[in-house]
């Protein structure tokens, strides 16, 4: 079987680590290209490096035709636009992964509070971490991928949320990010000059990945958690360190905590539970989450640290691991490829 996609959104940083991924990808091809304001223009005049490996031209979209011809589309559009046409999608047959927020949050009014208003909140859909929702992303239709914040920032806390360990009042998650994870349209505030050599906090209190980190984490508790989120740019293109501090319940080794750990991600392919703390350069173009920890000397403060590379992990080999388990196929096709280091 060989795997029809399309990229709607194919200009943007997203689009384009969709289509780099799925042109190696053994089961499935990329097979259309539909953008905006790059309409007329081929793949490799937006990106470059897949100059001769991609030969497709940024065609206008046609939501219905797009959602009868091909088996998976993937929606690269900012916040708010997916939702627009995706019944129009699924109304065509196609089972659709969504990288915006448009789908990621079970309560409508929190997405609207954040975001805008909903144009389509009568769509169900998945939660894309294939780390804890396996099973319910192979029989979806709609799956919608994870911020990137949110998957470093779970995927560090889930196995001390689900074992009942930490104190759920004082959570503190401090996420650093590359450049690339505002996108690829140029803002003043990440013009090389001001960036390369700076390292700032921006919507310290306020930014709309915590919602999301927190519907997660309350999952996990089985009960209502409030975790503070503050990120950070610094000075590199792409990955995310998220450094969380947790107080535990009882005293606890650094020793039993990596146990439970290794436990919890037993058998997973891209989460790698290290003996030190993990590095962003290990992770750099690659799929895998790196997660380590330490704990004080007395045992009662854990701090867990999690990379991730925030365009793959984080949000385009993230979105091809989900096709792969609606599919059925190989969850690691496509993303085998270690990481780029130095």
């Amino acid at each position: 079987m060989t795997i029809s996609a399309a990229i709607i959104g194919a200009s943007g940083y997203t689009g384009g680590e969709l289509l780099r991924l799925l042109s190696r990808h053994p089961e499935a091809r990329p097979e259309a290209a539909y953008g905006f304001k790059s309409v007329g223009r081929s793949v490799h005049q937006v990106h470059p490096n897949l100059r001769g490996i991609v030969d497709l031209k940024i065609t206008e979209p046609d939501y219905e035709k797009i959602g009868s011809t091909f088996d998976v589309v993937f929606t690269a559009t900012p916040h708010g636009v997916a939702m627009n046409f995706m019944p129009e999608l699924l109304d065509g047959g196609a089972r659709v992964v969504d990288l915006s927020a448009d789908f990621r949050f079970d309560n409508v009014e929190v997405f609207e509070k954040y975001y805008t208003k909903h144009k389509s909140p009568h769509l169900k859909s998945v939660y894309g971490l294939p780390e804890l929702y396996r099973k319910k992303i192979k029989g979806a239709r709609l799956v919608a991928n994870p911020g990137c914040y949110p998957t470093a920032a779970v995927l560090g806390l889930a196995p001390l949320l689900k074992e009942g360990m930490i104190e759920l009042e004082h959570i503190v998650i401090d996420a650093k990010s590359g450049s690339s994870g505002a996108g690829a349209k140029p803002t003043e505030t990440l013009h090389h000059p001001v960036c390369a050599e700076n390292t700032f906090a921006y919507k310290a209190t306020s930014h709309r990945h915590e919602p999301e980190i927190n519907q997660e984490l309350s999952k996990l508790a089985g009960q209502g958690v409030r975790a503070y989120f503050t990120p950070h740019v610094v000075p590199m293109v792409r990955g995310i360190l998220c450094t969380i501090h947790a107080f535990l319940k009882d005293p606890v080794s650094k020793k039993d905590l990596l146990n439970v750990y290794r436990r919890f991600y037993r058998g997973e392919r891209f989460v790698r539970v290290i003996d030190d703390l993990p590095t962003t350069n290990a992770v750099t173009g690659s799929n895998f989450c790196d997660i380590g920890l330490e704990v004080d000397p007395d045992g009662k403060r854990v701090v867990v640290c999690s990379a991730i590379d925030n365009l793959i992990k984080g949000a385009s080999g993230q979105a091809i691991q989900n096709m792969n388990i609606m599919f059925k196929i190989d969850e690691g096709s496509g993303l085998e490829a270690p990481a780029i280091r130095p």
